[in-house]
């Protein structure tokens, strides 16, 4: 990963209190993990940014190597690697999740 790129991610994890790198828009989901995430995220109805890494080969790459985990979607909250889709949904199935936000969003 490139400075510039390891900086742009950077910027993006701790200007948003949520984020989550993903293939296709919170609008548009290109796949099914990411569709997921989104579903749960709406479902708490907490507002969130996403990064489409389908349209950003150096973001796609670089965010594996920067959380060291090799699948998209990847969920920061408050500067924080979460996980994907199935750490989100086990959070989410036990309460957990919602407390993660509400801490996040109340800092």
């Amino acid at each position: 990963m490139t400075p510039e790129t390891q900086e742009r991610i950077d910027h993006l994890v701790k200007q948003n209190k949520i984020v989550v790198f993903m293939k296709g828009s919170k609008l548009m989901p290109q796949c099914g993990f990411s569709n997921n995430t989104v579903q749960i995220l709406n479902t708490l109805g907490v507002p969130y940014e996403t990064v489409d890494v389908l349209e950003d080969y150096e973001i796609r790459q670089g965010i594996k190597e920067y959380s060291n985990w090799p699948t998209i979607p990847q969920v920061y909250i408050d500067g924080e690697f979460v996980g994907g889709s199935d750490i989100l949904i086990e959070l989410y199935q036990q309460g957990e999740l919602q407390q993660i936000v509400e801490v996040a969003l109340a800092s």
